[in-house]
């Protein structure tokens, strides 16, 4: 039913565009066949009626015109149904096309493109390149996670979401409610913040973690949508970027470069290990946990725990 309303708006849509003249309910009726399959003038006049005004709640203008000889006639006049001219100066047409090219290996490559051909034929001048004039280097966003797109369209439409997760400390992926509020991308990964209706509280998960389907809640939101979701600053504390105090590890000679990178100090132990002191926060026992034999915590002695809880329910699952 959907779909077939669709088409007779369309096809409504397109009749009253491309004439020059009024059309009365007669020609319209005999111009498109859902109308001619009506069972009655009865009927007929109804669809019509709220074809029309479903038009008009879009942004269609539809002219009501009266004929010599009394009749009513409809149109949409070209000119009373297009935008504005488009002028944007050099830093706003290489906004976009920066960002077009930024997506062209998300799913929204078609649409961005798309986009991109639309304003060039509007007025954008061909010369303007982001890349070409300023600089070699290309930013891209990747999206590889079949997650992305559902929890995208979610995301736009406010709708809540069912899907498995499989946090960093756990052998099975469990269940979770969440009414999705952003998406972002931070150091190559993409993460989703919502109100996580199990926990009663904000949460963010990786996408790369969501394992299966996600499947989409006919029901609304219950927790109001904060009017700035900072994931990245989420994020960044839970992987230790904000932390204000120190852990000390020892790492295996020629591994964990990352980890090195990060240190505030670095000792050799000879034997093939060094020590280090590097910032400790919220998510450190998690990211440790990736070097795994590579990496022995020695303080502080929660960090130690967890770390070795981590290891346990890998070596577990």
């Amino acid at each position: 039913m959907a779909i077939a309303k669709a088409e007779r708006l369309m096809n409504l849509a397109l009749c009253l565009l491309g004439t020059r003249r009024p059309l009365s309910k007669r020609e319209l009726r005999d111009s498109i066949e859902a109308y001619l399959e009506a069972g009655s003038d009865d009927s007929f006049n109804r669809m019509f009626e709220r074809d029309k005004d479903d038009l008009r709640e879009l942004g269609l203008v539809i002219e009501t015109v009266e004929g010599l000889d009394g009749e009513i006639g409809y149109l949409a006049r070209r000119d009373s149904n297009r935008l504005p001219p488009i002028t944007l100066d050099a830093e706003e047409a290489a906004a976009l096309g920066l960002a077009a090219k930024v997506w062209q290996q998300a799913r929204l490559a078609g649409a961005a493109s798309g986009a991109l051909q639309k304003l060039r034929a509007a007025g954008l001048p061909e010369d303007v390149d982001p890349y070409e004039a300023h600089s070699a280097l290309e930013p891209r966003i990747p999206v590889h996670e079949a997650a992305f797109e559902p929890l995208m369209l979610a995301c736009r439409d406010r709708r809540p979401v069912l899907f498995e997760y499989r946090k960093a400390n756990a052998a099975q992926p469990e269940p979770r409610h969440v009414e999705p509020w952003a998406l972002e991308c931070w150091r190559g990964h993409w993460y989703l913040a919502g109100f996580d209706r199990d926990r009663g509280a904000e949460r963010v998960f990786r996408l790369s973690r969501i394992t299966g389907k996600v499947r989409s809640r006919g029901a609304r939101f219950t927790a109001p949508v904060p009017d700035v979701v900072t994931v990245r600053e989420t994020v960044a504390s839970w992987a230790g970027e904000t932390a204000d105090r120190s852990a000390l590890i020892r790492l295996r000679a020629g591994a964990g470069y990352p980890l090195r990178a990060k240190a505030t100090a670095v000792r050799e132990l000879g034997d093939g290990w060094d020590e280090l002191e590097i910032p400790y926060g919220h998510g450190l026992d998690a990211w440790l946990v990736e070097f795994g034999p590579d990496v022995v915590v020695l303080e502080p002695a929660e960090l130690r725990v967890d770390v070795v809880d981590r290891l346990r329910a890998v070596a577990k699952g």
